[in-house]
């Protein structure tokens, strides 16, 4: 009676544990936007690039490109890699392996406000701009305006052989470098290809200039710079009312194991089975005295061991000699009279006295001997 209430004491104990995991779930996930980061093209917040990605990916190839620059193809040309707004600098290596894809013939077309760090780009600060943020008039290499919001006091620094692609009257907004067979475009304002600002002004319009400045046969969206590297774990793969379930289910197998009295740990063997029937060397040095007839030196040990648990268990000193051990003997030992204990004395000194024995008398004496160790070590 007393365990079937146990019993159900726990499984209320459970059944409340697992509702308040359900209630803490709901309250803890649920009515809370998805946050996205910037400039990644699978988002559809204002900072995005969802609106982007899907206008071109109607026109030609588009792909994402979530892996480490080292892995850009080598051969063929015409692939165009954009970047937008990198979330760090990639290292030496890395900058390196963007180098040789343009070297090959291919182009890369970087977004970004502050380039500086990226492809040895210098930069210029015009200061206080009294025009910031409102839409400005900007020319491109062929003399064409535009009408765009510039949100930015950094300007590019050319170097000979630089295109200058866009600018306006406080200096370039857009240039091309050339890098080998490939080339290397770069823009400081990477606003406008955000959802909330592709369609301001004539914000389309210069980004598809830049895009097109180049022949290209496919278009890939560097996420590998948006930290895509590590997006692919465990916790993000799965929802998140997916991985609370199966951590209830983890914690309510636990606790159901542990009703059920199964524990867990190694597996120790008694210590007196592997010492006393498992040790080799004990074994094989038995059957040396054996094999010499050391009959006499065996029971010798085995007399002195027996002295040292008599002054462990009983505390009489080892340095007693066994004529001495009558009386203490007489008082611990009271499964035999005294009498038969003088006789056992005084036949194991007659015996250890020996030089030689036989057999037969080891084999007795030894019984006799551990007799008394049982009796010792059992009181």
């Amino acid at each position: 009676m007393q365990k079937t209430i146990e019993k159900r004491r726990t499984w209320i104990w459970l059944s409340v544990l697992l509702i308040l995991f359900i209630l803490l779930s709901y309250f803890a996930f649920s009515g809370k936007p998805k946050q996205y980061p910037n400039y990644v093209s699978n988002s559809p917040s204002p900072t995005g690039v969802k609106a982007f990605y899907t206008y071109v990916k109607d026109k030609k190839e588009v792909n994402k490109w979530t892996y480490s620059p080292e892995n850009l193809p080598k051969g063929g040309s015409e692939h165009l890699l954009l970047m937008i707004e990198p979330f760090f600098i990639p290292e030496s290596e890395e900058m390196e392996a963007y180098l040789d894809f343009m070297e090959k013939g291919n182009t890369i077309l970087l977004f970004q406000n502050n380039p500086k760090g990226m492809f040895d780009i210098e930069i210029e600060h015009i200061g206080s701009y009294r025009f910031l943020g409102e839409d400005l008039t900007i020319k491109d290499k062929n003399g064409t305006t535009y009408q765009a919001g510039i949100n930015s006091q950094i300007r590019l620094q050319t170097i000979k052989h630089d295109e200058i692609l866009l600018e306006d009257k406080a200096g370039v907004l857009a240039l091309k470098r050339s890098y080998g067979d490939g080339q290397l475009i770069v823009s400081n304002s990477s606003d406008w290809i955000t959802n909330g600002e592709i369609l301001n002004a004539d914000h389309l319009p210069l980004i598809l200039s830049l895009i097109n400045e180049e022949e290209s046969a496919s278009l890939s969206f560097d996420e590998y710079i948006h930290g895509a590297q590590n997006s692919s774990t465990f916790i993000t793969l799965y929802p998140k009312w997916f991985l609370l379930l199966l951590l209830q289910g983890v914690l309510l197998a636990i606790l159901l194991l542990m009703t059920q009295g199964k524990r867990f740990g190694p597996i120790f063997i008694p210590r007196e089975e592997s010492v006393r029937f498992s040790d080799e060397g004990i074994r094989a040095l038995s059957a040396w005295y054996l094999r010499g007839r050391r009959y006499h030196d065996s029971l010798l040990f085995q007399a002195d061991y027996i002295k040292l648990l008599l002054q462990e268990r009983w505390g009489i000193p080892v340095s007693m000699e066994w004529k001495d051990l009558s009386a203490p003997l007489e008082r611990k030992w009271t499964n035999i009279s005294s009498k038969e204990i003088n006789a056992f004395l005084a036949g194991l000194i007659s015996i250890l006295q020996k030089e030689k024995i036989s057999k037969q008398e080891y084999l007795l004496w030894s019984k006799k001997l551990d007799r008394l160790r049982k009796e010792v070590e059992e009181s």
